[in-house]
């Protein structure tokens, strides 16, 4: 069955690009669904073309694209996916984005400079899209940048179940790696009943990736870190967090994040002895080629299903949180 019908013939379709068909398929299992058989393809200039091999007017339409290397490719075909649906009469279309393009660009710190993320958002509603959605948006305000219901989904409960199964100890203490992330970390130590420390970067405005010093705020000296952040990029941020919380006498590290984009040499950096355990979300493909020892990949699938399903019933996507983030 490639849709869900309610009462008054209300249908249900989940569309997928080719970036993460994998985390689509997982999605569409937990609603008991099939992804809506697409053609698309592309063409030997780099132009892409898509068709759905089905009728979706009057659809509730859900376009789920991972926006993972070629960023700029997948984003393109997500847009045309939604031209697609509006051209084809779908009634509501809703763009499942786990992680937001451009998300780092969401604000001007220098002059001259773009804000992408609001340029993305445009770009998805100038396609079509009545709502977006996505998981752990590297800043709040981004909800503002679209005109029309955002849906902004917390990882934190998958991780957070998982931990509390596999990092049950009296000696963790939760590290937020910025001052930017210590809302967040602040909700995790309440939830796991640790103590928070803040760790200080300051960094090179003309490089990118790199920070210059840390400065550790709180007791982590014989402690258990779980480091908790939104992404991964190429590594190097976080992995010198690490190193600085075992110079200042850490027990262990754990990294917790819900978007591995692992670029470059993340997955080498990540593997250093000063880092213990990585664990992630499904958010972004991670090949075989980049997984490694200390790398556990939990799914996303569940909490994007759950919130599809309250959106398409009409429920309540906040409360599937209890105020956690």
């Amino acid at each position: 069955m490639s849709g869900i019908e309610a009462a008054g013939q209300k249908k249900l379709v989940l569309v997928s690009g080719r970036a993460h068909p994998e985390l689509a398929t997982d999605v569409a299992r937990e609603l008991g669904i099939e992804v809506l058989d697409t053609d698309a393809r592309t063409f030997a200039n780099g132009e892409i073309y898509a068709r759905f091999n089905e009728s979706v007017r009057g659809c509730d339409a859900f376009v789920i694209q991972s926006h993972t290397q070629p960023i700029n490719e997948w984003l393109m075909e997500q847009l045309i996916m939604v031209d697609a649906l509006k051209r084809a009469s779908a009634k509501r279309i809703t763009v499942v984005a786990p992680f937001y393009p451009y998300s780092r660009q969401d604000k001007k710190g220098r002059g001259r400079e773009p804000i992408s993320a609001r340029l993305i958002a445009d770009l998805f509603q100038a396609a079509g899209a009545h709502r977006i959605m996505s998981v752990d948006l590297h800043a709040a305000q981004i909800q503002g940048f679209f005109d029309g219901p955002v849906d902004h989904l917390f990882a934190m409960p998958v991780l957070l179940d998982h931990f509390k199964k596999n990092l049950d100890r009296e000696d963790l203490t939760v590290v937020s790696p910025d001052m930017g992330r210590v809302r967040v970390a602040d909700v995790w130590s309440d939830k796991l009943d640790a103590p928070l420390a803040i760790i200080h970067k300051r960094r090179d405005p003309l490089v990118p990736n790199q920070v210059s010093v840390h400065e550790i705020v709180g007791d982590v000296k014989d402690r258990w870190c779980l480091l908790v952040d939104d992404m991964i990029d190429t590594g190097g941020t976080i992995a010198k967090a690490a190193e600085a919380l075992k110079l200042n006498g850490a027990r262990g590290v754990t990294i917790a994040a819900t978007h591995p984009i692992f670029s470059g040499k993340a997955t080498e950096i990540l593997s250093a002895d000063f880092i213990d355990q990585v664990v992630v979300t499904d958010t972004l493909p991670v090949p075989e080629d980049r997984r490694f020892d200390k790398l556990t990949v939990l799914s996303i699938a569940p909490l994007i299903a759950q919130a599809i399903r309250e959106v398409f019933e009409d429920g309540s996507v906040t409360s599937m949180f209890d105020g956690a983030a």
